[in-house]
């Protein structure tokens, strides 16, 4: 035993005397319980004879017992541990010992002896202790009055007209006990007859075209949600038709249940606008109303409010008004409006003209006014506030960035938005940006600190509309916020892995189907990646090295391929190796050549230049209502074909292909596949701030015609604090080959993830995550059998990582740690593959910035 002691260090054995100190000091669980209370430890809930204990039922009660972790009450023994007026204890100690007192008054004065009462070890810690903790949950019988009132409204609303309900408090131990509810539902009641009464004319006439689409029918079950559910969907058909002074307090339901058939009767009540004038109000019977002219003021503020307009234009049947020069062309602004004069007035066409000025991205929020027309009583003026932003934005920031290649890392950026370039409230964002960095692997005959460096500068020009030569009007309508984007970036690097130089442009279309529905359509994706710095490849591919500089031992080779510690010399001791063995001067055997070529092959792919253009169609929906919504689903697809235009240049122009065997432009070849991918996110809220959430993730990119593999910017990889957890990022894969180099990736992808969040402490969430999943090459130029997908056989080399984690919510992001072990690791030897790296010293800890889906 004390050989066991000693080889735990210091920091474990604090860490275990405290948790000793938690589970034996704090365990009393009515530590804090006053004499004649007693601690609520549990809530039993019957409904009709039959335990209910789901939490939806829960939530309705007004008292619930102390949380707990895994069945252990660790906020409420946190609570027990803090002493309560600690700060005055210390000073009721003090008052007790005068001698103690005046030995602290020689060395501190006395406002010093107070605040000593305040300090962290007096005060501080038991402060803490009661913030993190949880006060016990005492049992309140005008609680459970309460909950029993919430319990038959649940139920009477879900027409159990005649339900009982009662409680009692069952004593369990000393100052312990739970509470039973019971809940007799009675009969349930069905919707009898329905009776209508609309006082205004027009709304009755409407009301009879509507009511075929009723919430409400005769013979369902009564449900007062489906009553307030009508009175919505009546309001805004109300409102869409032209009825500008409609309220929901306009409709009122009157339920009958006397009957004894315990059947529900309903009338439906449609009252007339009622209007105040002075003391006494009077009732006019709704009308419809008509937009009869439209006014935008384009640059309002409220110094100029009363100022006289010195501009206008007309458009449309629309009138812009300026206080100065109108800046804008009136069809760029008149798109944007939904509100068109000789249609009806619409609640709809007001939020849609809102939110399409919005994102014009040079207005803030638009207010929208309505009133009377003195000209003519069933219409309206509708008048449109718009405020623009400065027409110039200047954007700055700074980033610290750590990875494998740089040890450290800062990066920043600035940047110059122009808004309504060419007065169609277009937008131009220039961008610069540049980093440096410090890494120990590369060479650094300066011994500068900061040895890496990379800049580069982005042009984007973004348009309110679909930019094409024909109109897309019947296509993509306008309420679908249409808008084209065109973008042109460059970056060079310098000793970053092969100091990559680097043109991409795209332009992209994007538009919404629905609120919850975007497409975005990508035109053209144009990369052109070149590398300068080839001959560093074996620094940055270290594995790949490593392969070769072992194989090199084993013959005798020349030595002047090699250094002074007898490693092969980079990059020209190693290509003159690879030569020799090509040419046959080094008998290696055949596994060992199969082994050359392919790391040959993989070279070959990493340091060609690539040329890219690519089409891209992407599909998102979300029903996420909001950023606090955790009952939701996300679902995302793509489809991107790349090379085709290329393809059909190069054929045309009859150009003679290269040595490989492929056509080339500008001396390139360009890369030419189909790639394919879906995502499919799904969360559910189990309330008490728990949630399940599932992440499954299908991809392949399948190369073609000039291409026997894909780019590595366009293949995929597996491991990461967002992928499967229990792998560093390229740390995975492909199938089973034991990720023998440095980035490993291929060129399909299977993923599912699942995670249970938890609440801990406060703002502290914990989560107990399952991630399964690795990549495969699959119709490319990889032959090996660990390497290649060949159906569902090869889902036998899916791993699986398990972990837990930690979760801390600040005011707009979430700090994550989560820590992940390799349970299932097809790289192993069969036996070998279950549980067998399931240890702390082989966890791998992902930090990351929110949640991982």
């Amino acid at each position: 035993m004390n050989k066991f002691l000693r080889v735990i260090n210091p920091s474990a054995k604090v860490i275990g005397f405290v948790l000793l100190a938690i589970l034996f000091t704090g365990c009393n669980a009515v530590r804090r319980v006053p004499n004649g209370k007693r601690l609520l430890v549990s809530n039993v809930l019957s409904i009709n004879g039959k335990p209910d204990n789901s939490e939806a039922m829960q939530l309705l009660l007004s008292q619930k017992p102390n949380s707990t972790l895994l069945g252990y009450p660790l906020r409420l023994n946190l609570y027990n541990l803090a002493k309560p007026h600690s700060d005055s204890l210390f000073r009721e100690k003090l008052r007790k010992n005068p001698k103690r007192y005046q030995r602290y008054v020689k060395v501190l004065s006395k406002k010093q002896v107070y605040r000593l009462s305040r300090s962290f070890y007096h005060f501080g810690i038991h402060e803490f202790l009661r913030k993190t903790g949880e006060p016990p949950v005492l049992i309140d019988t005008m609680a459970s009055y309460k909950s029993i009132k919430r319990l038959k409204s649940h139920y009477f609303n879900q027409g159990f007209f005649d339900v009982e309900a009662s409680f009692s408090v069952d004593t369990i131990s000393n100052r312990k006990a739970k509470i039973t509810y019971k809940v007799a539902l009675g009969a349930s009641y069905k919707i009898d007859s329905i009776k209508t009464q609309v006082a205004s004319p027009v709304l009755d006439s409407m009301y009879q075209k509507l009511k075929t689409t009723s919430l409400i029918r005769s013979g369902d079950m009564y449900h007062s949600e489906n009553l307030t559910n009508e009175i919505k969907r009546l309001v805004n058909e109300f409102r869409n038709q032209g009825v500008f002074y409609f309220q929901p307090n306009n409709i009122r339901y009157v339920v009958d249940t006397l009957s004894k058939q315990k059947k529900a009767h309903i009338e439906l009540y449609i009252s007339d606008q009622s209007i105040r004038k002075g003391d006494s109000i009077k009732t006019v019977p709704f009308k419809r109303f008509k937009i009869s002219t439209v006014r935008v003021i384009t640059d309002f503020t409220s110094a100029n409010e009363n100022k006289p307009f010195k501009d206008s234009i007309t458009y449309n049947h629309v009138t812009l008004y300026g206080y100065s020069k109108i800046k804008f062309v009136p069809k760029a602004l008149v798109d944007a409006v939904f509100i068109l004069p000789g249609t009806y007035y619409s609640d709809t066409n007001t939020i849609n003209t809102a939110k399409f000025l919005s994102n014009l991205k040079v207005f803030k929020y638009p207010l929208i006014q309505y009133l009377p027309d003195p000209k003519n009583e069933n219409a309206l003026i509708a008048t449109i506030f718009l405020s623009m932003y400065d027409n110039f934005k200047l954007g700055y920031g700074i980033d610290f960035t750590h990875s494998n290649i740089i040890d450290f890392g800062i990066n920043g950026f600035t940047s110059i938005t122009v808004r309504n370039v060419f007065h169609g409230a277009e937008t131009f964002v220039l961008g610069f940006r540049g980093n440096v960095g410090s890494s120990k692997d590369l060479a650094n005959p300066n011994n500068n600190f900061f040895n890496v460096s990379e800049i580069g500068a982005d042009a984007q020009l973004n348009f309110p509309k679909i930019l094409m030569p024909f109109n897309t009007d019947k296509l993509i309508p306008k309420r679908m916020i249409p808008s084209s984007s065109l973008s042109i970036g460059v970056s060079k690097q310098r000793n970053i892995g092969l100091d990559k130089e680097s043109v991409n442009a795209t332009f992209t279309y994007n538009w919404s189907t629905s609120k919850s529905e975007k497409i975005r359509l990508d035109l053209f994706n144009i990369q052109y990646v070149k590398n300068i710095n080839t001959a560093n490849y074996y620094n940055v591919y270290r594995s790949s090295y490593d392969v070769l500089n072992n194989i090199s031992k084993n013959y005798t080779v020349n030595p002047t391929y090699f250094d002074e510690n007898n490693n092969l010399i980079v990059s020209s001791g190693v290509n003159s190796f690879l030569n020799d063995v090509n040419n046959g001067q080094v008998p290696v055997t055949s596994d060992e050549l199969k082994t050359v070529r392919s790391i040959e092959e993989r070279q070959y792919r990493l340091t060609e230049n690539n040329l890219i253009s690519s089409t891209a169609i992407n599909y998102w929906k979300s029903t996420k209502k909001d950023l606090f919504d955790n009952n939701f689903y996300s679902f995302r697809t793509k489809v991107e074909a790349a090379g085709n235009g290329f393809s059909l240049l190069a054929n045309l122009s009859k150009q003679l292909k290269n040595q490989n065997g492929a056509n080339t432009i500008f001396e390139i070849e360009y890369a030419q596949y189909i790639k394919t991918e879906a995502e499919f996110i799904k969360h559910w809220d189990l309330h008490h701030k728990k949630v399940f959430a599932v992440r499954s993730f299908a991809g392949i990119a399948i190369p073609y015609g000039n291409s026997r593999s894909i780019p590595f910017s366009r293949s995929y990889f597996a491991g990461g604090s967002n992928d499967i957890r229990g792998w560093q990022s390229y740390g995975l894969g492909p199938g089973a080959s034991g990720s023998v180099n440095d980035f490993n990736e291929a060129n399909l992808k299977l993923l599912l993830c699942a995670e249970f969040r938890f609440q801990l402490l406060g703002k502290l969430n914990g989560a107990l995550f399952a991630d399964a999943g690795n990549i495969w090459n699959v119709l490319d130029a990889v032959e090996d059998e660990k390497y290649v997908f060949k159906g569902i056989k090869s889902l036998e080399y899916t791993a699986l990582a398990t972990g837990f984690g930690f979760r801390y919510d600040l005011p707009f992001f979430s700090v994550r740690l989560d820590f992940g072990y390799k349970t299932y690791n097809p790289a192993n030897s069969v036996e070998r593959r279950w549980g067998k790296d399931v240890n702390f010293s082989q966890s791998v800890l992902n930090v990351g910035i929110n949640y991982p889906f």
